[in-house]
């Protein structure tokens, strides 16, 4: 194992504290840190030390794949990390997004080779599935829910503009298509005011608490109402959700691990500045109510809990060590990321051990030995999900 730095992402909707605090920094930061990245993704790859120097773990892959990933994860996925470890600290919503299944990310992604890189959708060939494991308490949007449900929430509203929107809604989940389309269809020009309307009305209950905080950040925005066809979840810390392809979703405030497949696909359906395709978000969305979710831990052993999904990109185990606990070994496939996210732990994997405090990682090859982690505190490794 060796240490391993990260990449912290300043995007605007980031917390100046969570990730600040959990590194043990000044708080507030100088600025917002949104994510904290660990892993081999070009778009912002984790280092590690050599000869003085910081070196990307991207090169370090692409000159010894076989010894960092092994070959079962080469043969699968390529010579490439297949998974990313984050911190997520949203101070603000993030936009209402989705992300595409593997046949659409690889067809998505040779189309836009000749459109112009403004009109482009894709960033690479692959999916992005993910879990985000709640660290404080959490807000999210997750899928659609049941249509019924969303028709009475906007016909609360009493606003005549969006009669053809309730009436789609009332069709049930046939129906859900027509209604996110009109949404996002909404004319430019008319956009401000139909929001306007809808704060205007004055409702009570949580759907209208939640338009009025949501157009607080994104006035005019038309996925301020799409939000409402959502699940809004509370997840409590330890509590998780699972956000396959096709998903329509939003985090909204809080702190998490989040684990995905290593991509940057993403489509936005709103409550962003930044484009939105509305066709081909429309192509990619599952037009289907997500009953629940949330995802629960499984006990693996003592003092160890994972989050079952059914991809086999990337794994998530929790490690919790009591002081005067015994060490727990885990025997985990491929490379091996690990994040202290509180206490004072060793992790080994018989090649070398390094001491972690929170907001450390480390990183091990694919060729060295099970894992060792001994002290008193919090971890989670991520792992290929290859059995």
């Amino acid at each position: 194992m060796e240490p391993l730095h990260g990449r912290i992402r300043d995007y605007a909707w980031g917390s100046r504290s969570a990730i600040a605090e959990l590194q043990g920094r000044p708080v507030p930061s100088a600025g917002p840190e949104a994510e904290l990245w660990l892993g081999a993704h070009p778009g912002a790859p984790a280092t590690v030390r050599r000869d003085g120097a910081a070196a990307s773990l991207v090169d370090l892959l692409a000159a010894e794949p076989e010894r960092w990933l092994g070959d079962r994860v080469v043969e699968r996925f390529g010579p490439r990390l297949p998974f990313l470890l984050k911190v997520l600290a949203a101070d603000a919503p993030l936009s209402l997004q989705a992300h595409p299944d593997p046949e659409q990310a690889r067809a998505g992604y040779a189309a836009d080779a000749a459109r112009p890189a403004g009109e482009r959708n894709y960033a690479d060939p692959h999916h992005k599935p993910e879990l985000l494991v709640a660290l404080s308490p959490f807000e999210a949007l997750c899928g659609f829910r049941d249509p019924a449900e969303s028709a009475e929430a906007l016909a609360a509203f009493g606003v005549p503009a969006l009669e053809p929107v309730v009436a789609a809604l009332r069709g049930g989940p046939a129906g859900l298509r027509e209604a996110v389309r009109l949404l996002l269809s909404w004319p430019a020009a008319e956009r401000a005011g139909l929001v306007a309307a809808v704060l205007a009305a004055q409702a009570a209950g949580p759907d209208a608490e939640l338009a009025r905080a949501l157009a607080a950040h994104h006035p005019g925005d038309p996925g301020v109402l799409v939000a409402l066809l959502l699940n809004h979840l509370r997840l409590a810390p330890g509590e998780a959700i699972w956000m396959p392809a096709g998903n329509l979703h939003a985090y909204l405030w809080g702190t998490g691990v989040e684990i995905m497949a290593a991509s940057d696909n993403v489509l936005r359906g709103g409550l962003t500045p930044k484009r939105v395709d509305v066709d081909e978000l429309l192509r990619v969305l599952r037009f289907e109510v997500l009953d629940d979710p949330v995802v629960a831990p499984e006990q693996v052993s003592a003092g160890v809990v994972r989050w079952p999904v059914p991809v086999d990109d990337f794994a998530l185990h929790r490690v919790r060590l009591d002081a005067g606990a015994p060490p727990v070994r885990l025997a985990l496939p491929g490379p091996r990321v690990v994040l202290c996210r509180a206490g004072r732990l060793s992790v080994d994997d018989g090649r070398g051990g390094v001491a972690l405090v929170p907001g450390q990682s480390a990183i091990g090859p694919a060729d060295a030995g099970p894992l060792v982690l001994d002290g008193e505190g919090e971890a989670y490794v991520a792992t290929p999900g290859l059995d």
